[in-house]
């Protein structure tokens, strides 16, 4: 079978490495497909040129269709964020998922799980990814399986505990957990190797156990991000804290929530180091070190955050919050309207927003906020905008500076005003059925607890604004449909 005829499923498109991995293969000369239990979930930049097709491991029915023809399907699912049960839920969608591709003659299954001794005292955690390798090979199809230790890149959840613990603590509880050996990956060289898993030929089940280069434990990451961001960090070591305790401090400073706290303080207790190097012979990955690695998230943070984040994961994501979910460093309280009316319209009043038009809700507010600015040094609402009906990547609005700018799609404002921190508004429009879905997007990147305090102590006025905004865009967006104001397509740029 030539590579342009083989089909490769990727399932948990959604999810972390599962959008990453996507838009590597789509470099490939091979014919990509997703799986996705909710395709409007999927970003539309990763699945761009990708077959995506709904799928739900809990709902046996809806997977042969998605593994029909394929010759290796990536199996990137699991339920980290649901209750006590997810042991359970685990074990069933690996054998919906084996049972199906082996009714559909499936060439191979390639499986990340986690890294850890299986004669050690495993958490439920790990134990629980290793079963699901078992489950996946029990259907006779081979799998290949890749056990990984901490992964390290913009975004993932270990990395960015690590940093929210090493930004926002000058001094550490560091219960004996800290001091557990890891050996931790890259992110990009996890993608090396399952995208050499394609080509690699399997039989039965093949576990090959991956890290990176240095052996170190958490308090050495911790100290080593601190190193490369200028920081004087230091740890204070107790022998108690236990693993519940723990999973609640991460909680207070951290972007896990207690339930995922609790599951992952439970597997970092026990080591995971690499064992077997059968990887370093079968593949050409030869995985970079701990500093590098650290070195590269930093410098990718701001690109990828735009891309994939670790809570795109359903699983990991909490249905509601107060004050904004909290991902990696940032904020981001994000609301949505649905609107009878064509994506050109929804989007016009968005492409006008700013300048004289004003910001359409609590005008008052607004004019306060930029007179405050303009006091304490800030450019305030003085710089206005330079037309009223073009934009384009570069162009100021008011105290906001033009970041991107999809016409009729997308429009990302970064601020230039002063604030203890770092801040953007988004507005997004997708089609949907017989009208638009228009998305607001406030995320805030603090600058140490006073950034925190900032957006906790204004959040209420903040919410009120932007949910009142949206509120006008959408009655703005209606009200020119129905008039039958003509909207056309406006270039990025202006003539």
């Amino acid at each position: 079978m030539t590579d342009s005829a083989k089909i490769i499923l990727v399932t948990g498109p959604t999810g972390y490495v599962g959008r990453r991995l996507l838009r590597v293969l789509r470099g490939s000369n091979l014919r990509v497909r997703a799986m996705a239990r909710d395709p409007r979930n999927l970003n539309l930049t990763s699945a761009h040129g990708v077959e995506v097709l709904q799928g739900d491991v809990f709902q046996p029915h809806t997977l042969r269709a998605a593994l029909h023809g394929v010759s290796t399907a990536y199996y990137l699912i699991h339920s980290m964020g649901a209750g006590d049960e997810f042991a359970e839920r685990d074990a069933q969608a690996a054998s919906n998922f084996a049972a199906a591709a082996a009714a559909e003659q499936v060439s191979k299954i390639v499986y990340l799980g986690g890294l850890g001794d299986e004669r050690a005292n495993l958490s439920r955690h790990l134990a629980s990814r290793q079963e699901v390798g078992v489950l996946l090979a029990s259907s006779g199809v081979p799998l290949l399986e890749f056990r990984a230790s901490v992964i390290i890149g913009s975004g993932s959840l270990s990395f960015e505990i690590i940093r929210a613990l090493t930004e926002r603590l000058p001094l550490m509880v560091a219960p004996r957990w800290v001091h557990t050996p890891a050996q931790p990956i890259a992110i990009e060289d996890v993608l090396a190797y399952l995208l050499q898993a394609e080509a690699k030929p399997c039989t039965g089940h093949q576990i090959y156990e991956i890290g990176g280069a240095d052996v170190v434990s958490y308090g050495g990451l911790i100290r080593e991000y601190a190193r490369q961001r200028g920081l004087r960090r230091f740890l204070l070591p107790v022998p108690f804290l236990s693993p519940a305790v723990s999973s609640w401090w991460l909680v207070l400073v951290t972007p896990a929530n207690a339930r995922i706290g609790r599951k992952l303080i439970d597997g970092v207790r026990v080591p995971t180091r690499v064992n077997e190097p059968d990887a370093l012979r079968a593949f050409t990955v030869r995985p970079m070190t701990m500093e590098h690695a650290i070195e590269r998230a930093l410098i990718f943070e701001d690109r990828e955050f735009a891309e994939t984040r670790w809570t795109d994961a359903l699983s990991a994501a909490r249905e509601t919050s107060y004050g904004g979910q909290i991902l990696g460093s940032r904020i981001v309280d994000s609301q949505e309207v649905f609107v009878r009316v064509r994506p050109a319209s929804a989007f016009a009043p968005i492409r006008r927003i700013g300048g004289e038009t004003g910001w359409y809700f609590a005008t008052f507010l607004w004019k306060l906020r930029g007179l405050f600015d303009e006091i304490v040094g800030g450019v305030g609402l003085r710089r206005g905008r330079k037309s009223p009906e073009y934009l384009a990547v570069g162009e100021t609005l008011d105290w906001w500076r033009v970041e991107e700018y999809e016409p009729n799609r997308h429009l990302r404002l970064r601020a230039e005003m002063i604030v203890p921190g770092r801040a953007w508004l988004e507005f997004d429009v997708r089609p949907e059925g017989a009208g638009s879905t228009i998305r607001q997007t406030a995320i805030f990147d603090p600058k140490g607890i006073f950034g925190l305090v900032y957006w906790y102590a204004l959040y209420p006025i903040h919410r009120h604004m932007f949910r009142g905004m949206l509120r006008q865009v959408a009655r703005r967006a209606e009200l020119a449909e129905r008039n039958q104001v003509s909207t056309p397509t406006i270039s990025p740029t202006a003539p």
